[in-house]
């Protein structure tokens, strides 16, 4: 009897990479470019390469360093791994609450109760709720490079996505998925266009008229595609290549309607009174917030008007349900999230601790003792270990690559192969290029910093405008992030949504692909057309 193949773990898969990567260190000699630090408009300092610097340098092979390789990783990605967990354990809070099952119980019953209306029979009205949140969230990812904040999202969006009647990969789809459709098509993304336009001598967000014209085709194209599959998935849920590894969500997402009617105790309100106390101060001390939107900088009384919403609906769902009030407490945090990092230029700490105090004080709403919301944050974070694990052992990959001293010989070869093969050729070999050292420079800032410098000099050579060049990063720097193993964030995102993967790359690799060509042609008139800005 033939054996079933099986298909290798995710560590497995990582593990085999790692060892690729060390090969590549016999073969690839080693090679450096000088650095220079230099100050972009922005205030912001970043170390650039000198192009014309390139020499070769002693190799460095690695070999018992791939063992090596997950420590290092867990030092590298240290920042990653810690939010994981964190979420993990305040998140399983909330969820012990039932709050986050009652609210996609509403949310469902409300959505029924409109479906009758001949638009949303029409369009249907699911396609236009998995519409709306993609489109939100690759507008995050579009202004101000929403990356690894989806990771707390996960939590969220599978459960609905299941509820709904699909599974795990659309309820990625909403916030990952939508937030690198966003990255890619790049409005005014600070970690990416600003970067990559500052190294190149540019105007700051300059060009904006056909990136946004770029964002609408690339979401279009993105959301038609994620739309299309969850119908499939609605129509036979067996369909999905997760439909195994959903039982863990489908058993987890039973909700209960009377849940809803819990009323609130005496500790809710005690949790909403010190929150609504520290919102208060916080309201005072920073009354005006300055948001960063790409170059341009908005006085808003952002805290105080967040602390007015949550003052006013607290009171309202503590007088209605224990659970509508948590799901207030949720708003509050997304809300600060948003504050934090437009306003206040929040990373993964922060982001981290603000979830964290989330679980706390819900634990306190929901009256548990300091034990028992001890033992949940404890539950919730082994559960998520895998993930953190995961994560470590893929940061691992960029370790061996930098410590063999190749990444910059891969950078100079292909820098040194783009010549005298025409314009259109170049810019396109330009977004091949980038795409593929994405896979092994997932951070859009330093990528920009690396390649930049010398990819703007190099479309001086070539008559083409810089503004093309940065197109070509751009895209390069996009698509590939949701497929990269070496992406901290996407080997997170799919180990909180327990999708394996070797399953998500059979899955995303033609959704990659149609992109990919998107891409290309979007690049097509920043070649032979009059185009505002380039």
């Amino acid at each position: 009897m033939k054996q079933k193949r099986v298909i290798p773990h995710t560590y497995v898969i990582v593990f085999y990479i790692i060892v690729f990567a060390a090969i590549l260190t016999w073969i690839i000699p080693g090679g450096a470019f000088d650095r220079q630090q230099i100050q972009l408009e922005n205030g912001t300092v970043k170390e650039i390469i000198d192009s014309n610097s390139f020499h070769y340098i002693d190799a460095n092979p690695q070999t018992w360093q791939i063992f090596s390789a997950l420590f290092d990783g867990f030092v590298d990605k240290a920042d990653i791994i810690v939010f994981i967990l964190l979420i993990g354990g305040a998140f399983w809070i909330m969820n012990e609450s039932k709050a986050i099952d009652v609210g996609i119980f509403s949310f469902l019953k409300a959505s029924k109760k409109i479906e009758h209306i001949w638009l949303f029979q029409k369009l249907g009205i699911n396609n236009i709720i998995l519409t709306l949140i993609m489109l939100l969230f690759s507008i995050f990812g579009a202004v101000f490079g929403m990356s690894e904040e989806t990771i707390a999202f996960i939590i969220i969006f599978v459960p609905l996505a299941i509820s709904m009647g699909y599974d795990s990969i659309v309820g990625v789809s909403l916030c990952f998925v939508a937030a690198g459709l966003g990255f890619a098509g790049a409005i005014l993304n600070p970690f990416t266009i600003g970067i990559a336009q500052g190294l190149s001598g540019l105007p700051l967000f300059s060009g904006i008229e056909y990136r946004l014209f770029s964002w609408v085709i690339i979401n279009f194209v993105g959301i038609a595609w994620i739309l299309r599959y969850a119908h499939k998935i609605k129509k036979n849920p067996k369909l999905s290549p997760v439909y195994e590894e959903d039982a863990y969500w489908r058993k987890s997402s039973v909700i209960e309607e009377s849940n809803e009617y819990t009323k609130a105790g005496k500790s809710a309100w005690i949790s909403f009174g010190f929150l609504l106390a520290a919102l208060l101060f916080y309201s005072y001390s920073e009354f005006w917030s300055v948001l960063q939107i790409g170059n341009a900088s908005y006085r808003f009384p952002a805290i105080p008007l967040v602390t007015a919403f949550f003052a006013i609906f607290g009171l309202i769902s503590l007088r209605k349900s224990i659970h509508l009030y948590i799901l207030n407490l949720l708003a509050l945090t997304i809300s600060m999230l948003i504050v934090g990092v437009m306003g206040y230029a929040w990373y993964v700490m922060e982001i981290a601790t603000l979830f964290f105090a989330m679980g706390i004080a819900t634990g306190i709403a929901m009256n548990y003792s300091p034990n028992k919301i001890t033992q949940l944050f404890i539950t919730g974070v082994k559960d998520i270990t895998s993930a953190a694990l995961v994560v470590g052992l893929a940061g691992g990959i960029i370790m061996i690559l930098n410590n063999g001293q190749i990444i910059d010989t891969l950078l100079y070869y292909v820098s040194k192969s783009m010549n005298d093969i025409g314009k259109l050729a170049s810019v396109e070999l330009m977004y091949v290029f980038q795409t593929g050292i994405n896979i092994i420079i997932p951070s859009g800032s330093a990528k920009a910093a690396l390649t930049m410098p010398i990819m703007s000099q190099f479309s001086d050579l070539i008559g083409v405008s810089r503004q093309a060049t940065v197109m070509a990063f751009q895209f390069g720097d996009g698509f590939t992030n949701m497929i990269t193993p070496t992406s901290g964030v996407l080997i997170g995102v799919l180990g909180v949504a327990r999708i394996p993967y070797e399953k998500w790359v059979n899955w995303v690799w033609p959704f990659i692909l149609v992109l990919a060509i998107v891409g290309a042609l979007l690049l097509v008139p920043t070649v032979y057309m009059e185009l505002n800005g380039f």
